[in-house]
């Protein structure tokens, strides 16, 4: 199954986010186990990256990172991605619209989020950690 993984997913393991910390983190860990692929924004890490200048030094950020792309393989949008993604008036956040794109172009199966409801006009299907862990339990 391939999975990209939306930002805030992210932030919600590396900063701890109650009450959102354990079930991102136990479908994060499922690309350890390989019931997953995971797949994670090019615009993202630049996102993560700045978020976390508040509580983390520039070395430590990166290291966070690289941790991460031990985990996840780095989707990329190219010119023909970022076009469709400005002409979608369909997609009130443009970076959520960048995220379906990115999706796309990996023919992932889901994007896992928090905020499904930013991703109701998505090409692929938005869900919950929780309901990924769900939707795991059948797969396998």
């Amino acid at each position: 199954m391939l999975v990209l993984f939306d930002t805030n997913i992210i932030l919600d393991v590396l900063e701890k986010h109650l009450p959102f910390y354990d079930a991102s983190r136990t479908v994060l860990e499922s690309c350890v186990s390989g019931d997953v692929t995971g797949y994670i924004a090019l615009h993202s890490i630049s996102n993560i990256f700045y978020i976390l200048r508040k509580h983390y030094s520039t070395a430590d950020r990166r290291k966070l990172l690289l941790n991460i792309l031990d985990l996840l393989q780095v989707a990329g949008t190219d010119h023909e991605n970022v076009r469709n993604a400005l002409k979608r008036e369909d997609f009130s956040d443009f970076e959520d619209c960048l995220q379906d794109e990115c999706a796309k172009q990996i023919h992932a199966d889901y994007i896992v989020t928090r905020n499904i409801n930013d991703f109701s006009t998505s090409s692929v299907p938005a869900v919950i950690p929780e309901n990924l862990l769900k939707i795991l339990d059948n797969y396998t």
